[in-house]
């Protein structure tokens, strides 16, 4: 544990500057998600509360998926993800894109979050603290660790490519920062539980 310690103290020492940029990156997202709700055409808004409603309706009368498809599809969804990011990450181009995958995250979140509150006032509060808060938790830092060792290790391929007094070895930062998308694969499957078995019970309870 000491030794695992030490190792997650020198991640993010290392990182620092990646990790604050992400953050920052993650957050306008967010805010930029919130912005594009008051944007949206009223018939836009009713169209979508409208769809919205239904779901709250089939949610209400037990008409969902079963827990085992929904862990299935928010599983595989997540692996997508973060398996993009990590080929990403291994490759020179892919830079700019990890960012652009981890804006729109944020953009996916506050929009669900802004949207329920305009629509629904505090009762929308209520929904998306038990059906948006509890997941993005653990999602939201799982992505921004991804992101972050995903762009670090990009720039890193970079310097070994382009500045030829790099001479670190790749192939052990590669195995730890496979190692560390590994973790965050099984913390996401943690994640997918939540979401299949728990999230339509507080749901449910909320709507009832």
């Amino acid at each position: 544990m000491e030794k695992f310690k030490k190792m997650v103290q020198a991640h993010i020492q290392d990182n620092s500057s990646v990790y604050t940029f992400t953050m920052v990156l993650l957050i306008m997202g967010v805010i930029f998600g919130a912005v594009i709700v008051n944007s949206l055409a009223l018939s836009e808004k009713q169209d979508l509360f409208i769809y919205l409603k239904q779901f709250f309706g089939e949610v209400g009368d037990g008409n969902f998926a079963s827990p085992e498809a929904m862990f299935s599809q928010s599983l595989t969804h997540y692996l997508k993800y973060i398996g993009f990011m990590w080929i990403l990450g291994i490759s020179i181009i892919g830079l700019p894109i990890i960012l652009i995958l981890l804006f729109l995250k944020g953009v996916v979140v506050g929009f669900t979050v802004g949207f329920l509150v305009n629509q629904m006032s505090w009762h929308g509060l209520m929904l998306a603290f038990v059906s948006v808060l509890p997941q993005n938790l653990i999602l939201v830092p799982a992505f921004i660790i991804v992101s972050t060792a995903s762009v670090s290790f990009s720039l890193k391929m970079i310097r070994q490519q382009f500045i030829r007094k790099n001479s670190t070895p790749i192939l052990p930062q590669l195995f730890r920062y496979s190692l560390l998308v590994t973790v965050v694969c099984a913390v996401l499957a943690l994640v997918s539980l939540f979401e299949a078995y728990v999230s339509p019970i507080l749901i449910k309870a909320v709507i009832g």
